[in-house]
C-alpha cells in the first residue's frame, strides 16, 4: 500500500476541500443518525408499548436511564400538547434532520471534485514532467505503446479505483465508527454477537483483495503490451500492408486482446464477489440480532421501539461497511496500477547538472572527445558502441562521419548534446567538460537535423519557431527562405497558419526536411549536428534539401553523418568509423590515397553521388 500513500500525499494541496468534506460529512452522519432516534417517540406516541417511569429520572450514560428520561418527557409533552401536535413537532423534526442530513452529504461531495480531480491533474503533470525530463537511453529499453498505457490506461485506474474510493475513505469509517458506538450504547450484548461474525468477514475480504491485486498487475502489463503492439503497427502499417501481414498481425492481436480480457473478467469477477459476500454476512447478523433481541423483548430485557431502534441502526451499519469494503478491494486494484505509474515516475534520471553548473553563453574554440567510451544496456549486458574516441573539432570546421552501419557514427554525435553521458572518458566545450554545464544552455548552441525530422501537430510556423517563446512571423519567413522552403509554405491553404497534421504528414519528406532546416536556422546555433538529413529523399528533394543545408552550414561548426560524397568531399575532415572506433581520417583525397576502408566504401559504391 506505499503507493496507495504517495497518492494520498497529494491530499496536502487541498486542505481546505479536505477540511470541507470530512465537516459536512461528519455533519450528515450526525444529522442522520438523529432522524432515526426520532423513530423511538414515532412508535411510542402511535402504539404506546410502554409505560412511562412515575416520577422523572435522573439522566446518566446507560441506555435504560436515557430510555427512561426520554420517554418521561415524550410523555409529559404528549400530555401538555395532546398526541396530533406532538406527531407534528417530531415529523417537522425527522425533516429537518433529513433536509440537513442531505445538504451536508450534497457539501460532502461538493468538496470531494476538487480534489479528485486536482489529484489526477497533479498526477498526470508530474508524470508528463518525467517523461521530458528522462534520459533518450531509458526510452531505447521502453516500449512506447506501455509509456502511452501507463499515463492513460493507469492513470484513469488510480482515479477509478483509488481517488475515487476518497469519499468513502473520508466518511465511512466515520459513519461505522458512530453507528457502531450507537449499537454498543444501545445494547453490549447484541453488539457482541455482531462481533462474532466480524473476524471471518475480514479474513475472507482481505483475501479477494490480494486476488485482485494480483490479477490487477496482470491485466495492467497485458493492457500496456496491447498499447505498445497497436502503436507499433499504427508505425508500420505500410510494412504491414506490403507484406500482406493484415490478417496475421489481426491474428496476433485477438490473442493478446482475448488473453488481456480473460485477466479482467477473473477480476470482474472478484471484485463484484465482495458485494453479496458481506450482503450474505450481513443477512446472517441480522437474523440473530432479530432471534437474540426478539428473546430480549419478549423476557422484559429490552423495550420493543429500543429494539426496532437497533435494528435500523445495525441495517444502516451495513452500507458504509460494504461501502468500504468495495473502498479497500478498489484500493487494492489501483495499487497495481499505481505500481507501474511510479515506476515511471521513478526511474532514474541519469542525464543530471551539477549544483554549480555553468551557463555556456557561447561556442568560442573547440570541441573535445578525450578517450571517451560508451556502451548501451540491454536485458542486462552492456553492449560497447565506442572505445577510446580521442579527437578534436575546431570552431568553425565541418567534420564527416562516414562508416558501415552499427559503427556508431549516430552515438557519437548524440554525446554532444548529452542525450547521454559516457562510460568513460570526458567530453569538453571550450575546455568545459560537458557535465559541468548547464544542460538548456549547452543545448542551446546545438541544432540538429536528423534523417527522421520530428514535426508536431501545429501550424507550420509554430514548427519553424519551437523553442521560441515569443517570435515574429518575419523571422520565421526569413528563415524558411534561407531554407528554400518559403515558396511551398506560400502555396499552402493558410500560408505559414496551415495545419500540418500529425509529424507533418500533409507535407512531403523533403518539405518536411526543409521545415526542419528552417527551425535549425532560426535557433542560429554555433554548432551544426546532420545526421543523414537527405539519406531518405527523392533525387529532386534531395537537391533542394542540399541547397538548403549548404545554407545552414556556413559559418557554423558543422557534424555531419553523411552519404552524399558531394558533402563529404567539402568537409575540412572526415573521420571514418569501424566498430566503435575511428579508424581512419583526413580529407577525401589523402583516404583514397591511404586505400583503406573509406576507399573500398568510395569504390563500392556506398556514396551517392
Amino acid at each position: 500500500m506505499h503507493h496507495i500513500r504517495r497518492i494520498f500525499r497529494y491530499l496536502r494541496y487541498y486542505p481546505r476541500e479536505l477540511a470541507g468534506t470530512v465537516i459536512f460529512n461528519i455533519l450528515h452522519i450526525v444529522f442522520n443518525l438523529s432522524s432515526y432516534i426520532l423513530v423511538i417517540p414515532f412508535i411510542e406516541l402511535l402504539f404506546g408499548m410502554s409505560q412511562p417511569p412515575a416520577a422523572e429520572p435522573a439522566l446518566s450514560m446507560n441506555q435504560h436511564a436515557m430510555t427512561d428520561w426520554m420517554l418521561w418527557h415524550l410523555y409529559q409533552l404528549k400530555d401538555m400538547w395532546g398526541l396530533w401536535r406532538c406527531l407534528l413537532t417530531a415529523s417537522a423534526a425527522y425533516l429537518a434532520c433529513s433536509l440537513l442530513s442531505n445538504l451536508c452529504r450534497y457539501l460532502g461531495y461538493y468538496f470531494v471534485g476538487p480534489i479528485r480531480q486536482g489529484m489526477i491533474q497533479h498526477l498526470r503533470d508530474d508524470i508528463y514532467h518525467k517523461i521530458t525530463i528522462l534520459p533518450v537511453s531509458y526510452f531505447n529499453s521502453q516500449r512506447r505503446g506501455d509509456l502511452l498505457s501507463r499515463m492513460s490506461n493507469d492513470l484513469f485506474d488510480i482515479e477509478w479505483s483509488i481517488v475515487t474510493s476518497l469519499l468513502s475513505i473520508a466518511k465511512d469509517p466515520a459513519n461505522i465508527l458512530l453507528f457502531t458506538g450507537t449499537l454498543v450504547f444501545i445494547s453490549p450484548r447484541l453488539f457482541l454477537y455482531f462481533l462474532l461474525i466480524l473476524p471471518p468477514s475480514v479474513f475472507l475480504i482481505v483475501q479477494i483483495g490480494k486476488s485482485l491485486k494480483r490479477n490487477s498487475a496482470k491485466g495492467q502489463q497485458k493492457l500496456g503490451g496491447l498499447f505498445a503492439f497497436i502503436e507499433e503497427n499504427l508505425s508500420n502499417i505500410r510494412v504491414i500492408k506490403s507484406f500482406g501481414r493484415e490478417r496475421e498481425q489481426s491474428r496476433r492481436f485477438r490473442d493478446a486482446n482475448a488473453d488481456y480480457t480473460r485477466t479482467m473478467v477473473r477480476v470482474a469477477g472478484r471484485r463484484e464477489l465482495s458485494a453479496p459476500l458481506s450482503e450474505v454476512l450481513g443477512t446472517i447478523g441480522m437474523v440473530g440480532i432479530l432471534i437474540l433481541g426478539g428473546t430480549m423483548v419478549i423476557q422484559g430485557e429490552m423495550l420493543s421501539s429500543v429494539f426496532i431502534f437497533f435494528i435500523i441502526i445495525f441495517a444502516r451499519l451495513i452500507p458504509p461497511i460494504q461501502s468500504l469494503v468495495r473502498a479497500y478491494n478498489n484500493l487494492q486494484k489501483g495499487n497495481a496500477s499505481a505500481e507501474r505509474f511510479f515506476e515511471l515516475l521513478d526511474a532514474d534520471e541519469t542525464i543530471v547538472e551539477t549544483p554549480d553548473a555553468k551557463v555556456l553563453d557561447s561556442f568560442a574554440r573547440a570541441i573535445e572527445y578525450d578517450d571517451v567510451s560508451f556502451s548501451y544496456q540491454r536485458d542486462g549486458e552492456r553492449i560497447p558502441v565506442l572505445e577510446h574516441i580521442s579527437c578534436t573539432i575546431d570552431k568553425g570546421r565541418t567534420i564527416a562521419i562516414v562508416g558501415p552501419s552499427g559503427a556508431g557514427k549516430t552515438t557519437l554525435v548524440d554525446l554532444l548534446p548529452r542525450f547521454y553521458d559516457p562510460d568513460r572518458g570526458e567530453i569538453r566545450i571550450d575546455s568545459i567538460p560537458l557535465h559541468r554545464l548547464n544542460i538548456a544552455s549547452l543545448r542551446q548552441q546545438i541544432g540538429l537535423v536528423s534523417q527522421n525530422c520530428i514535426l508536431f501537430n501545429d501550424t507550420v510556423a509554430r514548427n519553424i519557431a519551437f523553442g521560441h517563446d515569443h517570435y515574429s512571423l518575419e523571422a520565421v519567413r526569413a528563415a524558411a527562405q534561407a531554407a528554400y522552403a518559403d515558396s511551398f509554405i506560400s502555396g499552402l491553404p493558410d500560408g505559414y497558419n496551415t495545419l500540418i497534421g500529425d509529424r507533418g504528414m500533409i507535407l512531403s519528406g523533403g518539405q518536411r526536411q526543409r521545415i526542419s532546416i528552417a527551425r535549425a536556422l532560426l535557433k542560429n546555433p554555433p554548432i551544426l549536428i546532420l545526421d543523414e538529413a537527405t539519406s531518405a529523399l527523392d533525387a529532386e528533394s534531395e537537391h533542394a534539401v542540399q541547397l538548403a543545408l549548404n545554407s545552414l552550414m556556413k559559418g557554423r561548426t558543422s557534424i555531419v553523418i553523411a552519404h552524399r560524397l558531394s558533402t563529404i568531399r567539402n568537409a575540412d575532415e572526415i573521420w571514418v568509423m569501424d566498430g566503435g572506433h575511428i579508424a581512419e581520417r583526413g580529407t577525401h583525397d589523402s583516404l583514397m590515397l591511404q586505400g583503406g576502408l573509406y576507399r573500398k566504401m568510395v569504390d563500392l559504391q556506398s556514396f551517392a553521388d
